[in-house]
């Protein structure tokens, strides 16, 4: 898997800041009308003859923000104030969440999304992660089994409660000391799914680590797994549900997030295993209809989840051999 990035230090994320303010400074001074260059990424596949081979954490070319253009000057305005919060984060040594940044000017951002895309903008222009500019989510991940670590120089001792739920830690950076026994990781995608497992003493039988992102995983969650993985040398399972949202879970973990393809290389397990659900087990098993849920109208006319069909039917770059070809015709044919 790929390294860290280079150069990402408090001390060099400050120097790119104050490079780049400095250049718009200058370009304002001269007469000059300041742009900004930032790197665009692929978020789809447009090849349809399954032979694909393009990587969506490559740039593909640069978007120009001027002045010139008056959607460009209000982006550009956000981005600039967000530098300036990040800055003062960095300087101060203390971590924000995207939420408080949006609330210290509501009224400029007017909404979360106009944050997100600033962040996502100033984190490909440094050549950096979220987390560099102190700027970390909320977590929501849960971890148990046979692990053991310190955060910040706090102990979690998963082994001493095998089948009690610890958060994950969303200072991953500052994960020490990890032990572990295990054989594998487990990673589910339901809360509902971890808890039985852990109700059902699961890691007693089995010497392995159990995560979930409660859904579709926050990037603490893929940080933490990734590092696991790193650190351990172990396989990795998922296991999700047996439809568009499963996968699209399944994906994310394994390829990265479109969204954050700028981060993807960093934040993917390209090796992790998919354990099922499969459209084939409900016959496998024996499953009795009503078991069996149909696809919501929701599902059927998801912009997102057809692509995500797409993508795995037609992109080598998603197909891990033939179970995931079978999935997405499964759910088109639905």
């Amino acid at each position: 898997m790929d390294g860290k990035r280079s150069n990402t230090e408090p001390g060099d994320i400050l120097r790119k800041i104050g490079e780049l303010t400095r250049s718009i400074l200058e370009h304002i001074c001269s007469g000059r009308l300041p742009s900004v260059y930032i790197d665009r990424f692929r978020n789809y596949c447009t090849d349809a003859t399954g032979n694909c081979f393009c990587s969506s954490d490559l740039a593909i070319g640069k978007e120009v923000v001027t002045l010139q253009r008056e959607c460009h000057a209000r982006r550009l305005d956000v981005l600039l104030r967000v530098l300036l919060i990040v800055q003062q984060l960095l300087q101060e040594s203390k971590h924000s969440s995207k939420r408080d940044i949006y609330y210290m000017y509501p009224s400029v951002f007017q909404e979360q999304s106009v944050v997100d895309k600033a962040i996502n903008d100033i984190c490909i222009l440094l050549h950096c992660s979220r987390h560099n500019l102190n700027v970390v989510p909320v977590g929501n991940g849960l971890v148990i089994g046979w692990l053991r670590f310190t955060e910040a120089g706090r102990k979690f001792d998963c082994m001493s409660s095998l089948n009690t739920a610890y958060p994950i830690p969303v200072h991953t950076e500052e994960v020490k000391n990890i032990i572990s026994a295990a054989h594998y990781v487990l990673v589910v995608e339901k809360e509902s799914v971890f808890q039985r497992l852990a109700n059902d003493l699961f890691c007693n039988r089995h010497r392995c680590i159990i995560i979930t992102g409660r859904g579709y995983p926050d990037v603490p969650t893929r940080r933490f797994l990734r590092l696991l993985i790193e650190k351990l040398s172990l396989p990795a399972y998922c296991l999700v549900d047996c439809d568009p949202y499963g996968f699209d879970i399944l994906t994310t973990y394994r390829f990265g997030s479109m969204q954050m393809a700028y981060d993807a290389k960093f934040l993917r397990i390209p090796d992790m295993h998919w354990l099922g659900a499969f459209p084939s087990d409900s016959e496998k098993y024996g499953l009795p209809k009503q078991c069996l849920l149909p696809l919501t109208a929701e599902g059927e006319t998801s912009p997102k989840l057809k692509q995500c069909c797409k993508d795995v039917t037609y992109s080598g770059k998603y197909h891990i051999g033939g179970r995931f070809r079978d999935f997405c015709f499964f759910w088109v044919s639905c």
